[in-house]
């Protein structure tokens, strides 16, 4: 229950019947503000008083920095606590607000007339969430909502350029949403793209590859161009282990709105590319409305599913259909918005009892475009999977060091690389990409930086000053936070995908193709360790920065481009913001953990 009922009457009666109370509500200051319209939208007009949203705010967690300290205890090979990763409770417990904090917003609520049944909590009540008409919400927040619009893809959202909170509230809560991050699942950049150049081979070349692949010799020439299963297989050294651990693994993969990964077209793509698999299926889980209309087909989900199935099979995997109401119609009579991104999925996750060892996301934002108090909440909450026994993977994007001309949203139209968020998220796993067999070289799209919003973790900070003083030196110096979070993490192979799409054999690349490539070998060495009844591998940085570094293959051919003639950043041996530490052998990884 929100409130006891003594608490509410007591509250109500402060609210309402003391001044003091009244007056420190009406004491507020600016909690974010922009200072231009993010890029790729645009003012549409006022949104209508009476339009009605549901508003999140995200407390302050009173321990946080006590579970990032266990997140590392039980994520460093090194450490006594290695492998003992927390429970769904004992990660609620360090992730909750204190009793002050939830004292503080509840009274504020109840001054605005809420009732204690209006709202709803998270797990770990560190997430309140409420149904506000546009009206309420300007009142609680002093701003005004707006309607804007997309250029890209035509969707309009109702959003806000500043939002303020009572001075007194400012220290227990870290961001309110939606307010001035401007990310929808339209609007986010999906890390992959369809490659019609690249030419589908006919059934018999299929063959001859597959035949080529069965002998000890080296991997065919055609892996060059056109990826299939067998090419992964043999490349990342997974070919011949079977997982025996399917009743304790599994495999989770994130997926969005009105992305529907396709049952018969996996079965299609199992016939013909890894044909001692055909009749494995997966498990559709809908969060928040997701669907599952198996008449609209995917791309982006088909890659991601028939790429994960065929890695880990037999490992179970389930796909997350996370939907959302319908976009804001300024011409209709919608009344509901599209949720954001990510936090109704990771709420979601948060309050399951049992969750994937492996998790992989193929989409992405630029990071300037997500405030900063938001990015930093929704990345605790990737460290909270973390800590509860999960690899977390995002694919690092495809604009190499950034998109378009790169200036940045301050106001200063200042020429910068611009990171990719959640990838440059210091709790995730980032993966980049690569293409060709012999030798891998970095593909000059695979997204890859420094983060202007993290600083740099322990864990990676001998690859990655080595890197800046021995490699990069005084190269694009002021395009990027010389202090930031590094990534990518690691790479795969990420060009010439087949996939069946609608019936029909395609080429797809992008790290959308690397991730849950990665994402179905680490499943494999997470089936090792728990055949072993060892724990799975959880937050996996720590680990392939130090003891696992050996398992995966350098790769210091070819460069990133990115920001227009700009140009981006260079390979190189050890650790590299194109590449990461390398492409994974499951076979030497194995033997490491």
């Amino acid at each position: 229950m929100f409130w006891s009922s003594a608490l509410f009457l007591g509250l109500v009666q402060l609210a309402f019947g003391t001044p003091l109370l009244s007056k420190r509500w009406d004491e507020s200051r600016v909690k974010h503000s922009w200072r231009e319209i993010p890029r790729g939208w645009e003012l549409h007009g006022a949104a209508p008083a009476d339009y009605v949203f549901d508003m999140r705010i995200g407390l302050k967690q009173d321990k946080i920095d006590k579970l990032i300290s266990a997140l590392y205890e039980v994520s460093d090979p090194n450490h006594d606590k290695y492998g003992q990763h927390l429970s769904k409770e004992d990660v609620a417990e360090l992730a909750s607000p204190h009793r002050h904090s939830v004292s503080l917003v509840e009274s504020w609520l109840s001054a605005h007339g809420f009732d204690r049944s209006a709202a709803q909590r998270s797990y770990a009540g560190d997430w309140v969430t409420l149904r506000v008409s546009v009206a309420q919400a300007e009142r609680m927040l002093g701003t005004k909502y707006q309607v804007f619009r997309h250029g890209m893809t035509g969707e309009y959202v109702v959003r806000t350029m500043n939002y303020s909170l009572p001075e007194v509230l400012l220290p227990h809560v870290d961001v309110v949403a939606p307010t001035t991050y401007f990310g929808t699942v339209r609007a986010m950049k999906s890390t992959s793209f369809l490659q019609p150049n690249i030419k589908v081979p006919s059934d018999a070349a299929v063959a001859k590859q597959l035949a080529d692949l069965a002998s000890p010799a080296t991997i065919p020439a055609s892996c060059n161009t056109v990826i299939t299963p067998d090419c992964l297989h043999a490349l990342y050294n997974t070919t011949g282990y079977v997982p025996t651990a399917t009743d304790k693994n599994s495999l989770g993969i994130a997926g969005y709105l009105e992305q529907y990964a396709n049952r018969a077209d996996l079965q299609l793509f199992l016939q013909q590319f890894r044909s001692d698999a055909v009749n494995a299926t997966f498990e559709t889980v809908k969060v928040n409305g997701g669907g599952d209309d198996q008449s609209k087909p995917g791309a982006e989900a088909n890659l991601d599913i028939q790429y994960a199935i065929a890695m880990s099979y037999p490992t179970p995997n389930i796909y997350y259909s996370t939907g959302g109401s319908p976009p804001f119609n300024p011409d209709g009579a919608t009344q509901n918005n599209t949720n954001e991104p990510y936090l109704d999925w990771l709420n979601f996750m948060l309050g399951q009892d049992k969750i994937p060892q492996t998790l992989t996301t193929s989409y992405g934002d630029d990071e300037q475009t997500v405030p900063f108090d938001y990015a930093s909440k929704v990345c605790d909450m990737f460290a909270q999977l973390g800590a509860r026994g999960s690899t977390v993977l995002f694919s690092s994007g495809d604009y190499g060091s950034g998109a378009g001309d790169c200036l940045s949203n301050d106001g200063k139209n200042t020429t910068r690389f611009q990171p990719s968020f959640p990838a440059s998220c210091p709790y995730v796993t980032a993966v980049g990409a690569t293409f060709r067999v012999d030798p891998e070289v970095a593909i000059n799209w695979s997204g890859g930086g420094f983060s202007d919003y993290f600083s740099r973790p322990d864990y990676q900070s001998a690859q990655v000053d080595a890197y800046l003083n021995t490699t990069l030196k005084d190269a694009q110096s002021g395009m990027y936070n010389a202090s930031g979070r590094g990534y990518p993490d690691i790479a795969a192979s990420g060009s010439g995908f087949q996939i069946v799409y609608n019936g029909t054999t395609h080429s797809i690349g992008g790290t959308s193709a690397s991730a849950p490539t990665v994402a179905g070998i680490i499943s494999l060495l997470n089936d090792y360790r728990l055949s072993q009844n060892k724990s799975s591998l959880g937050f996996l940085n720590p680990f392939i920065y130090s003891n696992g570094t050996a398992g995966f293959k350098d790769i210091f051919f070819g460069s990133s481009i990115g920001c227009g003639d700009i140009g981006g950043f260079p390979t190189a041996v050890g650790w590299d913001p194109v590449t990461g530490l390398g492409t994974p052998n499951f076979g030497l990884l194995k033997d490491l953990i």
